[in-house]
């Protein structure tokens, strides 16, 4: 909790507001607000939202999981199958059989597949 206590100490701050004014903009106590700055008390996640929202940084940079105000960025890069008989009988159980689209569907996936896995 020292570490978040810290991090929303240095956002009040930055922007040179007292504890009296950011309690009131925030709607809550001075002396809880101390309390969160100093460690000795948790913020709810509505409160720690509100953080986030006024001070314009993500929920990451609250928690001191990452330095930048904005937060860590993910990309989802999905995990492709680095076996290809693995993929194709997956892709096969994916389509129906008897369907006359199914050859090309299959191809167009598994093409799909291995252009992703050449990246």
């Amino acid at each position: 909790m020292k570490l978040i206590g810290k991090r929303l100490r240095t956002l009040r701050e930055a922007l040179s507001l007292s504890q009296a004014k950011l309690a009131e903009l925030l709607g809550i106590t001075q002396s809880s607000l101390n309390r969160y700055e100093n460690g000795q008390s948790t913020p709810s996640v509505d409160l720690l939202r509100k953080y986030a929202d006024f001070f314009d940084v993500s929920m990451d940079y609250i928690f001191a999981r990452c330095d930048e105000p904005q937060g860590k960025l993910y990309q989802y890069q999905p995990k492709v199958w680095k076996n290809a008989a693995e993929m194709e009988q997956f892709v096969e159980m994916c389509f129906d059989p008897k369907s006359p689209y199914y050859n090309r569907m299959k191809e167009s996936v598994l093409r799909m597949f291995s252009e992703t896995a050449d990246e």
